[in-house]
């Protein structure tokens, strides 16, 4: 069983933690899971959700993989493709009993391929790199149930009290995530080359997941998100932007998005580093997007991160304070005592903010 601890964030001042597998506990899963993981799958790839390897409907048995520590380095890039390779198989889980040896094979598999990225001894060349972002995307990119992420109109939706869907595919889903945090924190990594593979595309599919139900997925996301805009400079402004989008549609149509929580949180680690002056853009950023998220009924599952955020721009840039306070009362609840009760207490840390100068305005 793994071991949960916190891990820090990328970038300095940032609080933001996840739940992860630690390398000590990965270490001892795949020490004990060597006999099953010699017994992995051949060549040929499996259909999708499929148990077992075919190739025109015909069974062929299994190809024995040796774990890496048996192979001579010159040998142990290749294994690792076959094994990411092993890993872009997907099964059912909606029946925990279907295929349960070959799920196994693939999660200590899986253990496997992180031991060997965080072990810092075995450097990426790009074909493995495509190769495991290729794995990744079969793993991690996937619709999410309608009920998460459509607006069905009912007026009588409490998100405060709905119980999350829990992703049932879990087990191979939190250690794919945490071999992309693994690969994305490496000193190995060079930006400039896995910028090719964690693109545009991938970053937009990675925000798409943000409104998972699943709390464990968003923490993950959250921590990942997060430490490929501290390491890829060149996806910031792109990061930036399509997290405003997010916030756009979430204010002008569906009111309904289970990651603004976790978005926010992002953002007050990203405007903690602003440089000053404030450049324009971050400014418009406040008052189109940080100030209208006060709007929406659902304000209090996330007003605590959104409060940060607000605060941080006001310490940043005093100036900002007349703005932000002529825009809280533009939003200000009249016939809602709890969300009245978080904006004056907003309002008080955004006065204790305020330079005395601005009163005298």
């Amino acid at each position: 069983s793994s071991i949960s601890r916190n891990i820090s964030s990328a970038l300095s001042g940032s609080k933001i933690t996840v739940n992860h597998v630690p390398r000590n506990s990965l270490s001892m899963a795949v020490g004990h899971s060597q006999t099953a993981t010699r017994m992995v799958y051949g060549k040929d790839k499996l259909p999708p959700g499929s148990g077992s390897n075919a190739v025109n409907g015909v069974s062929t048995p299994f190809e024995n993989l040796p774990a890496f520590r048996e192979v001579p380095a010159s040998e142990r890039l290749n294994l690792f493709i076959k094994k990411v390779n092993l890993c872009s198989h997907l099964f059912d889980f909606s029946d925990p009993t279907k295929n349960a040896r070959e799920k196994d094979i693939k999660r200590q598999t899986l253990l496997e391929l992180v031991d060997f990225i965080q072990s810092g001894s075995n450097k990426l060349n790009e074909t493995a790199q495509e190769e495991l972002a290729k794995m990744i995307t079969e793993n991690l990119f996937r619709g999410l149930p309608p009920a998460s992420h459509e607006n069905t109109g009912s007026e009588s939706f409490d998100p405060e009290e709905e119980e999350p869907c829990m992703e049932p595919s879990w087990p191979h889903l939190q250690i794919v995530y945490e071999l992309l945090l693994r690969y994305v924190v490496s000193t190995d990594t060079d930006p400039k080359i896995a910028k090719r593979y964690i693109d545009h595309s991938f970053v937009l599919r990675l925000l798409d997941l943000f409104d998972s139900e699943d709390p464990r997925e968003r923490e993950y996301l959250k921590t990942i998100l997060h430490r490929i805009y501290g390491k890829f400079m060149v996806h910031r402004p792109f990061i930036r932007k399509a997290i405003n989008n997010i916030f756009y549609r979430f204010i002008m149509e569906t009111e309904r998005h289970n990651g603004i929580g976790e978005l926010l949180e992002i953002l007050g680690s990203i405007i903690n580093g602003f440089a000053l002056p404030m450049k324009e853009e971050h400014k418009l950023f406040l008052v189109r997007a940080l100030i209208p998220l006060h709007k929406p009924k659902c304000v209090a599952l996330y007003h605590q991160q959104l409060s940060y955020c607000i605060t941080q721009f006001v310490e940043k840039d005093y100036k900002l304070a007349d703005t932000v306070i002529r825009g809280l009362l533009r939003y200000w609840p009249l016939t809602n005592c709890q969300k009245e009760v978080l904006f004056l207490g907003e309002l008080e840390e955004i006065l204790d903010a305020t330079q005395a100068a601005e009163f005298q305005r």
